[in-house]
């Protein structure tokens, strides 16, 4: 399913991950959700700092994979509302001009969230209409790695492809989205193949004591 999404693309291979990069990629996923392997995110940090990346290159890739968490609401979201209406709640109705205002002051026309209401149709009205303030929290806890730009956009791009890919993940509608902006920020099939072969060995999640 994810080889065959690579496969069928037309991409030039560009270069492969650099040392930092690829350290950075590894911390990732590591520390991501479906690992959280205490031992393999500890080698990792050294490894990345052994490469050269910062502090805040460091905590910035953390912050990115942190967010794997909101995937929860983006299958969830829509699922309530039509139970909900099953279940006899009244959960349906025009949006209300405080959601207009909302939607507009969020999504504004924004491809990005264009794409991802197109990949997870429904979500983003949904949860506007369950939780104003968890549709607020929510841009506002995803964005925090993409405003302080101490990894290239494009890694940060890869590392959230690769979260996805993982065999403890495989969520194919942020796959899609990242693997997109990914290549459309330069990314080539070396760079993308690697990525999906630190996915495919992502340290197993062990207890956590």
């Amino acid at each position: 399913m994810i080889r065959g999404a690579i496969d069928a693309l037309s991409i030039e291979d560009g270069p492969a991950l650099s040392c930092q990069e690829r350290a950075l990629i590894k911390l990732g996923l590591a520390a991501s959700v479906t690992s959280l392997n205490i031992r393999a995110i500890d080698l990792a940090i050294q490894e990345a700092f052994g490469a050269g990346c910062t502090p805040d290159q460091v905590q910035e890739i953390i912050s990115v994979v942190s967010s794997l968490g909101v995937h929860s609401l983006m299958v969830t979201a829509a699922a309530i509302l039509k139970r909900a209406r099953e279940a006899g709640h009244d959960v349906d109705g025009p949006p209300t001009e405080f959601e207009e205002r909302k939607w507009a002051e969020r999504i504004r026309g924004d491809p990005f969230w264009s794409a991802m209401n197109h990949e997870l149709p429904g979500f983003l009205r949904s949860l506007l209409r369950l939780s104003p303030k968890q549709f607020d929290a929510f841009f506002d806890y995803c964005a925090v790695p993409w405003k302080s730009r101490f990894v290239k956009a494009q890694i940060k791009e890869l590392l959230a492809m690769a979260c996805d890919a993982t065999p403890a993940h495989v969520f194919m509608p942020g796959f899609r989205l990242h693997l997109t902006n990914a290549i459309k920020l330069g990314a080539g099939r070396r760079a993308i193949d690697e990525c999906l072969a630190l996915a495919s060995a992502a340290p197993p999640h062990v207890a956590i004591e």
